[in-house]
């Protein structure tokens, strides 16, 4: 574990502050007909196809929303046999998240006790409005690293060592949370304490040992 006393929480927003993003693929595919099997095959697709993903192309802010539909509905007309329509994408994946009331509430009492608060979230530029609405991240969170704005993303080093620049503090004075566990290990290796979040009563219980 990195050596240093915890004094600033660095928390991921889908999938931590939220319900599980897995819920809005199944509502996506619910709405759509399209399983995220085939959804993921189009993105493997389109990967091979231009030498990167594109979700992580406009997780970067490389390419717009707009764009990036564009280039998994071409993906997907060959597997599908049809051009599908995605204009709802974000909307359909949105309305599908709720508020995870229990994280949120230990993030508040975590702030009351003097932790400086920072959310680290590989989002999208348009997609903005949409999340922060769901949450209260102001009134939480004196910064916010939004991949979709600094051009890098989780687990890339730079986006951790930016995120600390941004909060003035050591890597060993932080603790990251976060659901994907390849985020947690690119965290660890920037010197970060890192809880992987996989429910509520392990990561609280994680979390509260690591600040004890």
């Amino acid at each position: 574990m990195p050596e240093g006393k915890i004094e600033a929480i660095v928390s991921d927003f889908g999938g931590v502050l939220t319900t599980p993003l897995i819920q809005s693929f199944m509502a996506f595919q619910d709405q759509t007909g399209i399983s995220a099997e085939t959804l993921g095959k189009a993105m493997q697709a389109a990967a091979e196809a231009n030498g990167e993903n594109p979700l992580f192309e406009m997780e970067r802010g490389e390419i717009s929303e707009a764009a990036f539909l564009e280039i998994v509905t071409d993906s997907l007309e060959p597997l599908l046999g049809h051009r599908p329509e995605m204009h709802r994408f974000k909307e359909i994946y949105f309305e599908a998240l709720e508020p995870n009331s229990e994280m949120i509430e230990l993030m508040r009492e975590l702030k009351a006790a003097g932790f400086q608060m920072a959310m680290l979230t590989n989002n999208v530029r348009e997609w903005e409005p949409l999340w922060r609405s769901m949450l209260p991240v102001d009134e939480i969170f004196e910064t916010v690293v939004d991949s979709g704005f600094v051009g890098c993303r989780k687990p890339e080093s730079k986006i951790y060592a930016l995120t600390l620049e941004q909060i003035g503090r050591a890597a060993g004075e932080c603790l990251f949370l976060d659901d994907v566990l390849v985020n947690v290990e690119g965290a660890r290796k920037a010197g970060l304490h890192a809880v992987h979040f996989q429910d509520n009563e392990q990561a609280i219980t994680e979390i509260r040992a690591a600040l004890a």
